[in-house]
């Protein structure tokens, strides 16, 4: 059997399971056998497939079909510049995201003279954010991603050893920004942060509900606890001027443009994403 065939048929079969983009997922799962990707499939599709593929593709059919992202499955996505490694350990990368990582990278420009600036992600999860941060930004700069799971926090550093940025970022597990002790000695601190309001996880879709990690989602009761906390720690070791950058759920804007004035935030910003929905949250220490 050839790889055009091969694809049709899995395609096929992922779509009568009501798999999402089910031929996508189909090309997708060829594509990471062949180590390729799916822009340069069409030079393989008429070679015959080796019988220990075409289990690897049933193996892998067989956990889509089962609900499974297909960011899992393949064990890899791409984020911005990156291809990160992907799996149960950490949530997966969205497009939305990638967005808010060049609203930092204009805050780490316009900065560019004041100094080497200090940027913390917290919950920083596969890294993405923070090693596209270390990567695009041209300047010298002390990058710290924090997460309260060992496993994300793990994850992380392999995703930093896989993209040559071992040497450029920093990560440790921590629990928000309390493990700082020097007050005044963060530039920008940055976070997609859990803001799913807890009743609503348990109604997510089952591909992100019994697949990615609770920890990443649940925001509590209303979704804002961790920018609640962010925000109060951020106080303490935010320098003079310093920035905070969140993304946030579309329904938050105005609660968090409040909590934000409250604390003493100013030049508040409640953005959008490509899609029209409020999405990120920024502001100065004033």
């Amino acid at each position: 059997m050839t790889w055009r065939e091969t694809i049709a048929k899995a395609g096929a079969y992922l779509q009568a399971k009501a798999v999402p983009d089910a031929q996508v997922a189909a090309e997708l799962l060829a594509a990471r056998l062949l180590k390729t990707g799916r822009g340069t499939l069409a030079a393989h599709l008429d070679k015959e497939v080796p019988e220990k593929w075409l289990e690897a593709m049933r193996r892998g059919m067989a956990r889509l079909a089962n609900g499974e992202p297909v960011q899992y499955v393949i064990g890899e996505w791409d984020f911005r510049h990156l291809t990160l490694k992907c799996d149960r350990r950490a949530l997966i990368p969205r497009p939305e995201t990638e967005e808010l990582v060049t609203r930092v990278l204009k805050c780490l420009e316009s900065r560019a003279n004041g100094g080497v600036p200090v940027v913390v992600d917290v919950g920083t999860g596969t890294g993405a954010i923070v090693l596209s941060l270390a990567q695009e930004f041209k300047g010298d700069a002390a990058f710290l991603g924090t997460d309260v799971s060992e496993d994300a926090i793990a994850l992380a550093q392999e995703n930093a050893a896989k993209c040559g940025l071992a040497g450029r970022v920093k990560f440790a597990v921590a629990d928000g920004l309390d493990d700082f002790d020097e007050p005044e000695c963060v530039d920008v601190i940055v976070s997609n942060p859990p803001y799913i309001e807890s009743a609503v996880c348990d109604t997510l879709d089952p591909r992100v509900r019994d697949y990615e990690p609770r920890l990443a989602l649940d925001g509590g009761v209303t979704g804002l606890d961790f920018y609640d906390r962010y925000l109060g720690d951020a106080l303490n070791i935010l320098k003079p001027g310093g920035a905070v950058f969140f993304e946030i759920g579309e329904s938050q804007g105005a609660a968090l443009a409040k909590l934000m004035a409250d604390y003493g935030f100013g030049e508040v910003k409640i953005e959008k994403d490509f899609a029209g929905h409020d999405r990120y949250a920024s502001g100065v220490l004033s």
